[in-house]
This record gives C-alpha cells, sequence and structure tokens, in this order.
C-alpha cells in the first residue's frame, strides 16, 4: 500500500509542480525508490489510456473514496504492471472491478486496431523533440563552479570547458559535459545524466535546475546587499538562485499561496544554504507596497501561476494548449501581478517570466502593463546574442526572450526584463544593460582569483 500511496503522492506533486519527476520521486523517501520510479513512469506513459479506461468502467463514481491519482496507479498496475501485488483495501475496492476494466481495455484496443499495450500509446510531440541536456547550478553559497568541475573530472567525467555555440549542447555523450556559453555558473551534461543521488546534489552544492529556468534571476542579477521580491516563489530554485546571487547578503521576502509548496520550498532553501529568505504563506496581491517594511524593495523576480505549457517533461494526456476561456483567466491575473509589483515605490528593476509558450501568456500581458503604467518603466534589450526573442507583437517586444527545446535546448519558456525609467533617454521601445548584466558571462566565476588562496570546499 505504501507504494501506490507514494506513487500518488508524486502524481500530486508533479500535477502542482513542486519539482521535477526523479527529484520527487528521491525527495519521497520510500524504501524502493527505483521501484516507485519505475511505477510513476509506466503509470504517467499510460496516463491518457487510463483515463479512458477508468471512465468507461465508471470506476471514481463508483468508489468516491479512491482519489483520481491513487485510482490511476492502481489501475495501471492490475492492467499493465505486476498485478496489484499489495495495495491493501484500495486493492479490494479496485478488484471488484477487475472484469469491467479489463473489459474497457479490451473494447478500447478493438477500438483503435491493435493487438497489443503498447501499441495504445501514442507518440507525443514532446517525443519527436531534441532531448534537453542535463543542466546543474553550482550553488555558489556552499562551493564555486572549479570545484565542482575538479569533483566530476575526479568521478570519470571529461571536461570540454565552455561553450562556444548552443550545438555544442546537443553533441554531448557519456560522460562529457561543458560549461553554459550564456550562464557563468551553469555546467551542461547529456540528458540522461542523473545525480540524484550524487553527494554534491544531497548536500546542497548543485541545484538540478533547467537552463530557462535560471534565466530569471541571473537576468535581474540584484547586487549584493539588495532588498528583493520573489513574489510566487515556490517551489524555490529561483529564490535560491537569488540568495546565490546576493551571497547571501540583502534580504529576500518571499511569497506563496500553497503552505505544502512553501514547506517544500523551506527545506530546499536550508539544504541550499540561502539563509537570507523570509518566507510568508500569503497572497503577493494582498501585499501592500506603501508598506514600510518593503520599502527598499528594489528588485522583484515574478514567475506567475501560468498553463505551464512550455514544460517538456508534461503529463501525458495533460494539455499543451489550454482553453481560451483558461488562458483569459491566467493572463487576467498575471497581469494584475505585474501591475501590482510595478507599484513598489523603490522598484528599479523586475523579471517576469513564465513556463508558457502562449503569447497571451506573454508579451501580450508585457505590453498591456506597460500602457498602464506609461512612460515609468521599460524593457531592457538583455543577452543580445540569444537565438529566441519575443513574438513582434509591439515595439520593442524583441527585448523578451523565448526558449524552446528546438531553439534553445530548453524548456519552452519567456522573460521580460523592465526596468525603472528616470528621463527619457531617446533609446526608443528598449534599452540595453552593460554587457555583464546583459548576460556576458566571461570572468564572473566566482572563485578563479581565490583558488589558490584557500583550500577546496567542495565535497571530497
Amino acid at each position: 500500500m505504501a507504494l501506490y500511496s507514494a506513487a500518488a503522492s508524486v502524481l500530486v506533486g508533479l500535477q502542482r509542480r513542486d519539482g521535477s519527476l526523479k527529484s520527487l520521486v528521491y525527495e519521497s523517501r520510500a524504501q524502493n525508490v527505483k521501484q516507485l520510479y519505475a511505477l510513476v513512469s509506466e503509470t504517467l506513459r499510460y496516463s491518457p489510456v487510463l483515463d479512458s479506461i477508468m471512465a468507461g468502467a465508471g470506476l471514481l463514481k463508483a468508489e468516491k473514496k479512491l482519489s483520481p491519482h491513487l485510482a490511476k496507479v492502481l489501475v495501471y498496475d492490475l492492467l499493465f504492471g505486476k498485478g496489484l501485488k499489495c495495495g491493501g483495501r484500495w486493492k479490494v475496492l479496485v478488484l471488484k472491478h477487475r472484469a469491467r476494466l479489463q473489459a474497457e481495455l479490451a473494447r478500447l484496443k478493438v477500438h483503435r486496431k491493435v493487438n497489443c499495450n503498447e501499441d495504445l500509446l501514442a507518440p507525443t510531440e514532446a517525443g519527436n523533440q531534441a532531448p534537453v541536456p542535463r543542466y546543474v547550478r553550482v550553488n555558489t553559497l556552499k562551493t564555486c563552479l572549479d570545484d565542482v568541475v575538479d569533483y566530476f573530472k575526479r568521478q570519470g567525467y571529461s571536461y570540454q570547458g565552455r561553450a562556444a555555440r548552443l550545438e555544442e549542447l546537443s553533441s554531448l555523450s557519456g560522460k562529457q559535459f561543458l560549461l553554459d556559453p550564456h550562464l557563468p555558473d551553469l555546467l551542461v551534461f547529456p540528458s540522461q545524466t542523473d545525480f540524484h543521488k550524487d553527494r554534491l546534489y544531497v548536500a546542497g552544492h548543485i541545484i538540478l535546475q533547467d537552463k530557462a529556468s535560471c534565466l530569471p534571476a541571473f537576468l535581474l542579477s540584484p547586487p549584493s546587499g539588495s532588498h528583493v521580491i520573489d513574489a510566487c516563489a515556490a517551489p524555490g530554485n529561483k529564490t535560491s538562485h537569488v540568495a546565490a546571487i546576493l551571497k547571501n547578503k540583502g534580504q529576500i521576502f518571499a511569497f506563496d499561496l500553497d503552505p505544502k509548496r512553501l514547506a517544500t520550498m523551506s527545506t530546499m532553501l536550508v539544504r541550499a544554504g540561502a539563509t537570507c529568505c523570509e518566507l510568508a504563506n500569503q497572497d503577493f496581491l494582498a501585499v501592500d507596497p506603501r508598506d514600510p517594511k518593503y520599502s527598499k524593495v528594489t528588485y522583484i523576480l515574478l514567475d506567475p501561476s501560468c498553463s505551464g505549457s512550455g514544460m517538456v517533461n508534461r503529463l501525458p494526456g495533460e494539455e499543451t494548449a489550454p482553453s481560451s476561456e483558461r488562458l483569459r483567466a491566467l493572463a487576467a491575473f498575471q497581469r494584475k501581478a505585474l501591475g501590482h509589483a510595478l507599484r513598489f515605490p523603490a522598484l528599479q528593476r523586475l523579471a517576469y517570466s513564465t513556463c508558457s509558450v502562449q503569447q497571451e501568456e506573454n508579451e501580450d500581458v508585457v505590453r498591456d502593463v506597460l500602457q498602464e503604467h506609461g512612460s515609468a518603466f521599460r524593457l531592457v534589450n538583455v543577452l543580445p546574442s540569444w537565438p529566441h526573442r519575443g513574438l513582434a507583437t509591439f515595439p520593442g517586444a524583441q527585448c523578451c526572450l523565448r526558449a524552446c527545446p528546438a531553439a534553445t535546448l530548453t524548456s519552452g519558456f519567456f522573460v521580460a526584463l523592465l526596468e525603472r525609467q528616470q528621463e527619457c533617454s531617446g533609446q526608443g521601445a528598449c534599452s540595453s544593460l552593460p554587457a555583464e548584466a546583459a548576460g556576458g558571462a566571461e570572468g564572473r566565476g566566482p572563485c578563479a582569483a581565490r583558488k589558490k588562496r584557500r583550500k577546496s570546499r567542495c565535497v571530497k
């Protein structure tokens, strides 16, 4: 029973975007993580098929005590797995419907004109994409780039240096790894590389974070000592990244409405060594910009709830194109959150990001809010060499960044950097940052200059 409950909990965590499949499995404290990972992975693969079978058999209507996620895991193991070797009272409930579930499976095969279970699995769009590499962010709160590179060399990995072009990232194989061409503390490994049991990961010396997800904090680039708001913070990877950029000097006010996600985030921040964060289980929209507590907030990171349409590892069967009604609701919330953030009186720079590829949640939101706030803020032209820019839906939209597996070898993402405009500069729709803040990563390794005068802090 514990196995099925753990698998159902992982499915819930994935739906809430608490983390990746591997991180949720390895953080579940299950006795047999390999067995749990296999069960969840296969349940996900068959998810659309299981939905169809359960709906046809009326399982959830008949057994109202069964949660949809637990039911899906149980039905998978009954029909496609090992036949419900455990399960306790839940097993008894599902076995009452075995004949009907098996009949629905047979009917589905006839309807789709297939003979074996595997043929029920339609190829997914994500499966046709080039695999996204494994990105590893070096947590500079606990170690530094040179030490982590040395550690992996001792583990038998071959370091290829800094990549000059994105194309080099897709050619990695075996135990090769590179330094990312854009982000100074991001290492790149072949896509199937797994570090969830590595002691650097367990100790919080490295963070497994997609490159696109690293962009908002990197581009926001608050100076050490700054006061920063992370408006929709959980599960906290971006928060820990901001803390690393601040070198734990300053203050991060992190808000999230979900208490469970916030608790998970708190644990993660402790492991990452982020000590400058004040977490609040609070709606960011209810925070008063005029509160003296936030009078020194000059930087805001806003990554609001979105459709998640850019996520590479989406749940099978989950819609990749959300309904127009849902998009309107999400965009309305995003506009409200962005407009609210721009009302903090001391704000100088804000990073707005989503893991969505939908124009309604990205360029349209930024355009509408900029129009509302007149000439007070402008878009900053960041990472000019980035190959995938904002859609040309309004003047200056090219200042924004887009990301996707095909063009940037990352998950689908969108980032816009807004900066307070002190006076008219005649620069047009967007301005440029200095080379380093705009993405000139050269020379930013945090410990190159001091490596000779201190002992390594990396796990040996």
